[in-house]
């Protein structure tokens, strides 16, 4: 059964509100990702058809969430990412040189212990979104991510399903990979870190 509500108390930050039904009743918690894919961000008094879902809490939860009058577009998701799988091969790559004598222990250390860092950072934050308690600043994470962690960061991204749909969030995640990959390459390159 669909629903047609206005959305209220919409959050923008956070990316979720509600929504009220027309003709009273109970108000269902929406979020940012139970729109179609593409639409465009909510505002509060935007006219929505949905459908309703209980949570584990019993409370009601709006999903399938349409615009008024907006047609049902049938498109393919692209391919994810496999973060976890490039994440896991880059951290047992690194490790196999540093194995085999092609590059420092140091590196492999070094990416190994921030990605456990980084890992915990990423699962914190998103804990801390879900209780609405205080965050994890993106520059932080990004500052993580620069200095080797971003292996970590490619697995709790996934396994967390956090900080992957942002797009602002994600260019800047790939350009501190970037960064930090010619960073190392040029120490090893240069002789710094014993490489070369």
């Amino acid at each position: 059964m669909r629903w047609v509500g206005r959305i209220s108390d919409w959050n923008e930050d956070k990316g979720y509100g509600f929504v009220v039904p027309h003709g009273g009743g109970t108000r269902a918690f929406v979020h940012i990702k139970a729109f179609q894919y593409g639409s465009r961000r909510p505002v509060d008094g935007d006219l929505i058809s949905y459908a309703v879902t209980t949570d584990d809490r019993g409370r009601a939860n709006a999903v399938d969430v349409r615009y008024a009058g907006q047609k049902i577009e049938v498109r393919k998701a692209p391919l994810p990412i496999p973060r976890l799988a490039i994440g896991v091969a880059f951290l047992l790559a690194v490790a196999a040189c540093a194995y085999v004598g092609l590059i420092p222990i140091l590196i492999a250390a070094g990416y190994g212990v921030v990605s456990v860092v980084s890992y915990f950072a990423y699962t914190a934050d998103k804990s801390a979104a879900g209780r609405g308690a205080q965050r994890t600043p993106e520059s932080t994470l990004h500052l993580i991510d620069l200095l080797g962690g971003w292996p970590g960061a490619l697995i709790a991204q996934q396994r967390s399903r956090h900080k992957t749909v942002k797009a602002s969030f994600q260019s800047v995640f790939w350009f501190t990979v970037i960064l930090n990959l010619a960073a190392v390459a040029w120490l090893l390159h240069s002789g710094t870190l014993g490489g070369g």
